[in-house]
């Protein structure tokens, strides 16, 4: 194709193209990752996979570049429109596999693949297209500025635009479209045969239709796919810079998934809640302030405004997406009585553990502690030794601690390494369970710096806590029984392995 050879006025146009492709590229893999953690769990896991096959298959693409010998212009623009389509339906292509494929993982790391040797490809071939216009030296070193410039602009935009604003579907057809672009303009960049520009051209024009078409119709594909993936219709649904949030109801059963797991059901979320709650609050004489961290759905404020004498309540929660869900949307606020929105209630969306590390806010009677279960590493700093030490000076003399600890049924060697921990840390613990419906038997640990008192009368209008059925949570069965177990720190975040495998167990029985 006598049109391989740039005219120097438009360099900086392909020069642009590289560093548009090094954004796309790059989205797409984000994408790809962040899928595979919502929906199979263990974050780091997934994406050190993901991260391995495209990077890999990058190579691969790199070192089957040097077998394209002719006619480059039109190879680059037909690889161009490859990444736009598959890059550009990666999302809607998972989702579905999720749903209605059993070949979900097969799915995801074969598209993972073929885009990470495609964008493997493009590179190459443009630095070849562009090498007979200015030295290699100079050429190589712009091209992967580029590249390198590109990812972190794509690594910004992901969680603080693209995800919220656009979400996974909508972000894939998007970038689809300016590889599209990228395509189409470069064919006006070269002097060419008619028919080959044409065929070209009407290649791009197509697959621009196509992935406009794709746009147009997100919203009814993904209504459509999280309606088949979920038991009951989605009414709400948010993919924030943190997690995707949905929520669904029927029949008066109002549920909360967060990254796709079930987080509450309103018709047994009392059972949870006020065994959360209630026995550290009443371990304590007068629990004027009280600290909760997590919970940004509201339900265990909720709680905590139950008793007397409280004056304040500081709310630490990482996404205010949340925070703003439970407090503005109405029939979801009324699920908390409005409890965000209480004088006496201060949010704060701040990452729990770098906000303990700066000090917290002062000193508190109680605190409750309703992260979501270790099944990443980002979640399990939350359950590590260092983090109870740093909750000590947060707590007045007395002061009670309860944590949310998974199920001593189905996880009991993660359930009792978080007893084990805080007893490391100088703790005095006692830890008990409540039968959860949603969730089977789940665990709870109540715990202090100082010996626990007897409890006080609870507060009037529970459903589920009385004095008689709190005294039983402590009582644990012989197939719940203590279990040896490691100290979870920080730096080998012991949790989280035991949490996955028993879990994993759990599903192969």
């Amino acid at each position: 194709m006598r049109g391989d050879i740039p005219r120097p006025d438009i360099r900086r146009v392909l020069f642009l193209s590289a560093f548009v492709i090094a954004i796309c590229g790059l989205v797409y893999e984000l994408v790809a990752g962040a899928l595979a953690s919502y929906l199979l769990g263990n974050g780091v896991t997934q994406w050190s996979l993901i991260i391995g096959t495209y990077m890999s298959a990058m190579g691969v693409g790199s070192l089957w570049s040097k077998a394209i010998e002719r006619n480059l212009l039109a190879r680059f623009v037909e690889i161009e429109l490859a990444v736009a389509l598959i890059g550009g339906f990666e999302a809607s292509l998972l989702f579905a596999g999720f749903v209605y494929s059993e070949s979900f993982k097969f799915l995801l790391f074969g598209l993972v693949a073929t885009i990470g040797v495609l964008v493997g490809l493009e590179l190459p071939l443009l630095i070849r297209i562009l090498e007979r216009e200015t030295t290699l030296k100079e050429l190589i070193a712009r091209i992967l500025f580029l590249d390198y410039i590109g990812a972190l602009a794509a690594s910004l935009a992901f969680p603080l635009l693209l995800l919220p604003k656009l979400g996974l579907i909508r972000t894939c057809l998007v970038f689809g479209l300016l590889n599209a672009l990228v395509a189409l303009w470069t064919t006006f960049l070269f002097d060419a045969e008619r028919p080959v520009l044409f065929r070209l051209r009407a290649l791009c024009v197509a697959t621009l239709v196509i992935l406009s078409a794709g746009l147009g119709g997100a919203s009814v594909l993904e209504t459509k796919m999280e309606s088949d993936l979920f038991a009951d219709p989605v009414v709400f649904r948010e993919h924030s810079a943190y997690q995707r949030i949905v929520v669904t109801h029927r029949d008066g059963d109002t549920r909360l998934f967060l990254d796709g797991a079930l987080q509450f059901s309103t018709i047994d979320e009392y059972r949870y809640h006020e065994s959360l709650v209630h026995p550290a609050l009443a371990s304590v004489a007068h629990p004027r302030r009280v600290l909760v961290l997590g919970g940004g759905d509201g339900l265990a404020v909720r709680e905590v405004l139950r008793h007397d004498g409280v004056e304040e309540i500081v709310l630490v929660d990482l996404d205010p997406a949340m925070t703003r869900l439970f407090s503005e949307r109405e029939g979801l606020a009324a699920l908390n009585g409005e409890a965000l929105s209480d004088p006496r209630v201060t949010v704060v969306n701040d990452d729990a553990f770098a906000w303990a590390r700066s000090g917290g806010a002062g000193r508190f009677g109680a605190v409750v502690i309703d992260f979501p279960d270790p099944n990443n590493y980002g979640l399990g700093k939350l359950y590590t030794n260092h983090f109870y030490r740093l909750l000590v000076p947060l707590l007045e003399p007395g002061a009670a601690v309860t944590i949310q600890a998974t199920s001593p049924l189905w996880s009991p060697r993660a359930f009792w390494c978080i007893v084990r921990t805080l007893e490391h840390e100088g703790y005095t613990v006692r830890p008990y369970h409540a039968y959860v419906p949603s969730f089977g038997q789940w665990g709870f640990v109540l715990a202090s710096q100082a010996p626990l008192p007897a409890f006080r009368p609870l507060p009037d209008g529970l459903r589920f806590l009385d004095d008689a059925t709190l005294a039983g949570l402590f009582h644990f069965s012989p197939d719940i029984a203590r279990v040896d177990g490691p100290v979870n720190r920080l730096d080998n975040q012991a949790l989280v392995r035991l949490y996955e495998q028993d879990w994993r167990t759990l599903d192969l029985k």
